[in-house]
């Protein structure tokens, strides 16, 4: 089973650039989770009738949102769209004055036979750090329990821009931004946390060393062809998926958005 993640970062640009529809043909993955897709289902019109669509898009209009594609051929239990409710009110996420983050359209779970797909789209920190304890206390162990309940059930396979490089092999010059948003160590402790409670992070699984493997690059100074980026997207595992887990790797030769697909294989 092939899964990809991608922040097409505009569904309907993607597709109008003939971008989107050619590279699943040519990949054929039997998952496709998106973010930031800035549109709600039918606003892009997309050949793909081997796919179900299940979409969460933001009330905002053309802002945020993820979905997911399942191939017609798997059976699909269940369909999670935001946080629970439960998390929500515990964590306090409906208080943010910039914004209920839960309204934007950030995750969305589909159960499988054998395992839970969710993918995320974590809300940015903003270059002022305005949003960073939303994304520090609320957010990130708002998302990690839901994770670990879902873990209960069955095995967990979570995607997406979750908007932190890791550590500094996941970004070309992290002295220089050591402190800025996306590198701070808040956000980064939210991985840390994912790491601690038992998930994987199946890229540094089988790459363990080494940068230049980015996943996002400014539209400035023509940072994609230096290659000049970040590790924001990822595929976490449940340390049972390990087993079955074949290959994780990044796309960065995939156009269309300022991020590049990341896929990982499962037996």
């Amino acid at each position: 089973m092939k899964l990809v993640s991608w922040n097409v970062n505009g569904i309907r640009a993607v597709v109008k650039k003939d971008v989107f529809v050619p590279f699943v043909k040519k990949e054929k993955p039997d998952v496709i989770c998106l973010q930031e897709t800035k549109a709600e289902r039918g606003q892009a019109v997309m050949d793909l009738p081997e796919y179900e669509e299940y979409w969460n898009s933001a009330v905002k209009k053309g802002y945020s949102g993820t979905a997911i594609f399942v191939k017609k051929d798997l059976a699909v239990h269940s369909i999670e769209l935001g946080l629970p409710e439960d998390l929500c009110k515990k964590y306090k996420l409906h208080d943010d004055s910039y914004g209920d983050p839960n309204t934007e359209g950030r995750i969305v779970a589909v159960e499988l036979d054998d395992m839970f797909v969710v993918t995320s789209y974590t809300p940015n920190s903003k270059e002022d750090l305005s949003r960073l304890n939303l994304r520090h206390k609320q957010w990130d162990p708002a998302f990690l329990e839901y994770m670990k309940q879902l873990e209960k059930k069955k095995p967990v396979l979570f995607c997406g821009d979750l908007n932190v490089a890791h550590t500094p092999s996941d970004l070309a010059h992290p002295t220089q931004n050591e402190g800025e948003h996306g590198f701070t160590a808040e956000e980064r402790e939210g991985i840390d946390n994912l790491i601690n409670a038992g998930f994987v992070d199946s890229f540094r699984h089988f790459t363990p060393e080494g940068n230049g493997h980015y996943t996002w690059w400014s539209h400035w100074q023509n940072a994609r062809a230096r290659n000049v980026g970040w590790r924001i997207d990822y595929w976490f595992v449940s340390k049972k998926i390990l087993p079955k887990l074949k290959k994780a790797y990044i796309l960065p030769d995939v156009m269309g958005s300022d991020h590049c697909p990341v896929v990982v294989e499962v037996k």
